[in-house]
């Protein structure tokens, strides 16, 4: 892909879905799971955030699949069903993460709705979780072969419209 392609990854809650288009064709599709709470904006709600964003940062890159984050930092974890067990009340960001910045002001933008400083990330969770139900605290989660192969096609300022 070039710079002069237009690439806008759609995301919607309603279909708990997320799809790549550049230049008009679909090149990327995946089921997510959203927020549990719903659609939303306003810090600490749990809710995924609507309106415009932008990709602010790609982490990651040469981690292998399911890396633990914590702070946006591998842990030096590799995700298994031993380490679920054992921490069955943790929240797991796994393989990549994808970072959001809203671009509305006012919307998703500054103040207390600020999608960069709720730290809304696309990210991988374990693969036993569902896709298509919404499930996260506010984040976008997705099975982490379908966020690797994401991972590859978007760069830090690639749009991203949210929308119910």
């Amino acid at each position: 892909m070039t710079s002069s392609d237009e690439i806008v990854l759609n995301i919607s809650i309603k279909q708990q879905q997320c799809e790549l288009i550049v230049t008009g064709q679909s090149v990327f599709k995946a089921h997510v799971s959203t927020a549990l709470n719903g659609a939303g904006e306003k810090k600490n709600s749990g809710c995924t955030p609507t309106g415009l964003h932008t990709i602010r940062a790609c982490i990651g890159a040469k981690q292998p699949e399911n890396t633990v984050f914590v702070g946006r930092r591998p842990t030096g974890e590799i995700y298994t069903a031993e380490l679920g067990r054992q921490f069955p009340k943790r929240d797991w960001i796994l393989t990549r993460i994808i970072w959001l910045s809203g671009l509305e002001l006012g919307k998703n933008r500054l103040a207390n709705v600020d999608t960069m400083q709720r730290y809304i990330y696309l990210h991988g969770c374990p693969d036993s979780l569902p896709m298509g139900k919404p499930l996260s605290h506010g984040c976008i989660r997705m099975h982490n072969k379908d966020l690797l192969a994401l991972f590859a096609l978007v760069s830090p300022g690639t749009r991203v419209m949210i929308h119910e």
